[in-house]
């Protein structure tokens, strides 16, 4: 009952206060109570009912089209699901990941997964395959962590069955909390980078064993396998600038809702299956949206 009461407060607040906002002030002379309209927007259809991300960036409320409609807190559509006629009720995860279903008409109950593409700036991001192709996978990576090595075959794997259509943006997100390394061989790539030789780190890096990663001169050991100059290195491992290049990628990463790696996302779409099927999917779904004059080469026959 709350929540249909402030669902309602929700919805005709806006509606009732548009116009007279700018007339009255944000309290009346004879109140204890304070309000301030944060937000306003037309909706395309009646609504039915409503549920808010914890985080407060998503609002989602079912209308009567049979739609649940997606939106930021400030008004803009991220776009909407299609629903069965006669869902009545919405809920959902806390970060709005999953979506749940009631429908009045025939008594069931539906769970249902959410994503959302993501628009990330791989400007200056290493790149692993041609360079202008028209797919591109962003990668959030930590070199500590076990499961980001796993994936590096797979990754290979597709650049390989795909040299004209796929490349790899390499994005850093170090888990520091639970992989104390990882900061520091996270910068200690971007410094390689400026060798022009991040990828050679890169797969020095994850060629470590688990029991590499305790030692204390892991890092040094693996810049002199990938050839690095080391007096260049270790100036460009601890500068400013390289420390800040490492924030803009984990800022990156808490702005596409990035929290664990290894993090895929296909022309900005979330992987949720890391599978090599469920990867291949996508990318063949991700070519079939280009227009007849963004289709690549065909590989040639092997």
């Amino acid at each position: 009952m709350l929540k249909k009461i402030l669902c309602c407060s929700l919805l005709l607040i806006p509606a009732q206060l548009q116009a007279a906002e700018s007339a009255a002030p944000s309290a009346s002379a004879n109140s204890n109570v304070n309000w301030t309209v944060k937000a306003s927007w037309k909706l395309p259809a009646k609504p039915i009912d409503f549920a808010q991300s914890l985080d407060n960036k998503k609002v989602f409320i079912l209308t009567g089209d049979a739609k649940v409609h997606v939106f930021t807190a400030e008004g803009q559509q991220l776009g909407s699901v299609p629903v069965a006629t006669g869902v009545s009720a919405i809920d959902i995860a806390p970060r709005g990941e999953m979506l749940y279903l009631l429908n009045g008409q025939d008594n069931s109950y539906t769970a249902m997964d959410v994503s959302f593409n993501q628009q990330i700036d791989i400007t200056g991001a290493p790149i692993r395959g041609k360079q202008d192709a028209p797919i591109t996978i962003v990668e959030f990576s930590d070199f500590q962590c076990p499961f980001c090595n796993r994936v590096m075959p797979v990754l290979e794997k597709v650049l390989a069955d795909h040299p004209n259509s796929v490349r790899v943006a390499f994005k850093h997100l170090p888990l520091s909390r639970i992989h104390p390394q990882a900061e520091p061989a996270a910068r200690a790539a971007i410094a390689a980078q400026k060798q022009g030789k991040f990828w050679e780190m890169h797969d020095a890096l994850f060629s470590l064993a688990e029991s590499d990663w305790t030692r204390a001169d892991v890092i040094e050991t693996a810049a002199k396998k990938a050839g690095l100059d080391m007096a260049r290195f270790v100036t460009d491992w601890n500068s400013e600038e390289t420390r800040m290049k490492l924030a803009k990628d984990i800022m990156d990463a808490q702005n596409a809702d990035v929290s664990a790696t290894p993090s895929l996302f296909v022309n900005g779409k979330p992987v949720q299956d890391r599978s090599p099927e469920a990867i291949e999917k996508m990318i063949t779904e991700a070519l079939a949206a280009l227009p007849p004059t963004a289709q690549p080469a065909p590989a040639p026959a092997q």
